[in-house]
């Protein structure tokens, strides 16, 4: 499930009084636009990018901040690495003197997207405490309500992924998809598709899972994502296992097709 922070921002998620499961997997962004409508979508905004080439235009790393409570990462670009033909994320101990003992990578894009399907090929990393994850989000930091569609794999556990979404900061909508197979020893292709009035989750272009309802988020968002290890969380992630590290998180390719009826 996606969902790192200035103090202020902090502060406003301790007041929302959220549960470690309905954290959102990105809060600082570092560009600030006004809030778009996910409806204001354009045919030419479809993309589909593989990483053969390295880093993609239209996207960054994450680089140089980290999100306070439950991220037990330091964002940093080198974290964020191409080889084989493939994207990888790694979570890896910090190697500059600082509180936070751990580094993470986080891939995104710098536009916002709408309505449309989302789809990447990706191999989530197997370790006790970590988050591997597929998501749109926008927030606070974009001048924007804080709107996100999660895929997330808990590295515990990860014959499962978890699916999440939330409208205006409101989540708990969690679910638990049991996959049948072991999703961190090959890549399969996972994505979701953000209509008005619902959301549906594909595994293998398979439809697993709907809601539909009238809390479906409306702002246009970034795609990302990003691989952490979480402290405080470990009735959710379990204790953050380091004996492994580096530890990485694969792509091959994502992929957006937007719904422009």
């Amino acid at each position: 499930m996606s969902l790192k922070k200035k103090a202020i921002v902090s502060t406003m998620l301790m007041a929302l009084s959220i549960t470690p499961t309905v954290i959102p997997n990105s809060i600082v962004t570092p560009s600030i636009v006004m809030a778009a409508p996910a409806s204001d979508v354009k045919a030419s905004e479809a993309f589909e990018v593989n990483f053969q080439n390295g880093m993609p235009k239209g996207f960054e790393a994450s680089d140089g901040w980290t999100n306070g409570y439950m991220f037990n990462v330091n964002w940093h670009k080198e974290n964020v690495t191409f080889d084989g033909g493939n994207l990888q994320l790694i979570i890896d101990k910090e190697k500059k003197a600082d509180k936070i003992p751990y580094s993470g990578g986080e891939f995104r894009s710098k536009d916002f997207y709408g309505y449309g399907k989302y789809e990447v090929s990706m191999k989530p990393i197997k370790n006790d405490g970590v988050v591997s994850s597929f998501f749109t989000y926008t927030g606070p930091s974009d001048n924007n309500p804080w709107d996100e569609i999660d895929i997330e794999f808990l590295g515990k556990d990860t014959t499962k992924v978890q699916f999440n979404y939330f409208r205006d900061g409101k989540g708990g909508h969690e679910y638990l998809y049991d996959l049948g197979f072991d999703a961190s020893e090959s890549f399969h292709t996972y994505g979701f598709e953000w209509h008005k009035d619902k959301i549906i989750w594909f595994v293998d272009g398979k439809e697993v899972y709907r809601l539909e309802g009238t809390t479906i988020p409306v702002t246009k968002a970034k795609l990302m994502m990003n691989a952490w290890c979480g402290t405080g969380v470990d009735e959710w992630l379990n204790a953050f296992d380091d004996k492994n590290l580096p530890v990485k998180a694969e792509y091959q390719w994502i992929k957006y097709t937007p719904f422009t009826e």
